[in-house]
């Protein structure tokens, strides 16, 4: 999906990492007639529409075995298994099943199973329809073309690279190289594909990412994009954005308040005091996951997981409807435009972690934005919201180990009200690639620290 920088003049959020939906109440009635097939799929739609994948995905194999010969079955058994990263359950579902969705689908599955050749052909196959409007597509099949010998994401180097991360307000910078070329990367868990600035590659290209002097990863593919805007809002120059098809290869952890990004060859140990979050994803792009707003016995609903928008959460109407708050109760909030309030949120869970009075954001186009998959979002979990814990991806991206800071307490207040980022430091543009990373200087801070504990419980090790 096609990424854009357009949130007023200080929110850093792009069209295609922020895109929730009204956030939907529970499943529609079944209809006592219809037949078994069409109750099992009505089920697995709504389940679908809140990311309850565990029920969705059963419901959808038990409309497909009531009626094997029910393409709309199949193929809604594939959409479930792609947003749960299971790749070999959508081709089987898919098989023998023609059509633009199909392919669409298919050409999904083969590109995150590295398959660049059968990738090329099923994207072809969708853009060979005129009514197809798929950038990323698009953009993906030159890359496949030029795939056929690669390895895709090959990691040479130390199991284990810690980067230190400089200060850049509750949004993750990453000192890298891109072929030898040192700069700054952003995690972007709302985007697909590692995207390079326009200004170094003006086509998709396979490139190689390095980590510091311990590792890196080769034959990388890479979208481009203008990044112009987004240097500009950070104050810093951004070459790159750290997309999640990039990132669940690495095992990343991003730990904003301790300043390290660590990549690893395989999923580390489950850390101390903290929660497993299920993660899905919109035809296997931008990243999702459900959190609770309401009463502890109301079914969570989805958010999308933007780590480039800087406030914690922001929710669509609905969202605040559903978190208990009249709209008519929320204030402006300048900093981030004129149609944009604010609002505190009185408790959000997370896994087994309970949030008090966390601060919210609403109006805007955080309302109004579609999503592309038939997914009722409740709003967006942003960069300040993840800043309060050490995140590490695992079982492929397909979960979120949500570590607690020990000095945040997960107490009332712990999180900042959202505030336009510093600048981070920029990477120096002499220096090898070769060049051991170092600490960056501190950078004003965009919000006060929490006092520290007398004995902080300990971090996970990398």
């Amino acid at each position: 999906m096609n990424a854009s920088m357009s949130r007023g003049r200080s929110v850093l959020v792009f069209c295609a990492l922020v895109s929730p939906l009204a956030c939907g109440g529970g499943a529609p009635a079944l209809n006592a007639a219809a037949s078994p097939a069409d109750a099992w799929l009505n089920r697995a739609r709504a389940s679908y529409k809140t990311l309850d994948l565990d029920d969705a995905i059963e419901s959808a194999r038990s409309a497909v075995k009531a009626a094997p010969e029910n393409t709309e079955a199949h193929t809604l058994l594939a959409r479930i298994a792609l947003a749960r990263l299971d790749f070999g359950e959508t081709l089987r579902a898919l098989e023998g099943v023609a059509g633009t969705d199909a392919h669409t689908l298919r050409a999904r599955a083969y590109w995150y199973l590295h398959d660049t050749e059968h990738a090329a052909d099923e994207l072809d196959a969708e853009l060979s329809d005129a009514a197809v409007r798929d950038g990323w597509a698009r953009e993906v099949v030159k890359l496949a073309r030029k795939g056929h010998g690669r390895k895709p994401f090959t990691h040479e180097g130390a199991s284990v690279a810690i980067l230190d991360m400089p200060e850049a307000g509750p949004l993750d910078v990453v000192p890298i190289d891109i072929d030898g070329e040192p700069g700054l990367a952003l995690v972007a868990t709302g985007i697909g594909e590692l995207t390079v600035d326009a200004a170094t590659r003006k086509e998709p290209a396979w490139v190689t990412v390095g980590f510091g002097p311990a590792a890196r990863v080769k034959d990388v593919p890479a979208l481009t994009q203008d990044l112009s805007a987004l240097s500009k809002q950070l104050g810093a120059p951004i070459k790159a954005l750290l997309g999640v098809h990039f990132l669940r290869q690495l095992h990343v952890t991003f730990d904003r308040r301790g300043g390290q990004f660590v990549v690893r060859t395989s999923d580390p140990s489950a850390p101390p005091d903290s929660t497993k979050l299920a993660a899905s994803y919109e035809r296997g792009g931008g990243m999702a996951v459900r959190l609770g707003l309401g009463a502890p016995s109301d079914a969570p609903c989805a958010f999308r997981v933007d780590s480039s928008a800087p406030y914690p959460i922001g929710l669509t109407d609905a969202g605040w409807a559903k978190a208990g708050i009249p709209l008519a109760s929320l204030e402006p909030e300048p900093q981030l435009g004129a149609a944009f309030k604010r609002g505190v949120i009185p408790m959000v869970r997370a896994g087994s972690f309970e949030l008090p009075k966390i601060p919210g954001i609403g109006g805007g186009d955080i309302a109004t934005i579609t999503a592309t998959e038939p997914i009722d979002l409740c709003g967006v979990m942003g960069a300040g919201f993840m800043q309060a814990f050490r995140v590490t991806m695992t079982d492929g991206g397909r979960a979120l180990w949500l570590e607690a800071d020990p000095t945040m307490g997960m107490v009332a207040g712990a999180l900042p009200q959202p505030q336009a980022p510093p600048a981070p430091a920029a990477a120096p543009a002499t220096a090898p690639a070769t060049a051991p990373a170092t600490k960056p200087p501190a950078l004003p801070q965009t919000s006060p620290k929490p006092a520290a504990k007398a004995t902080p419980a300990p971090r996970a090790k990398p």
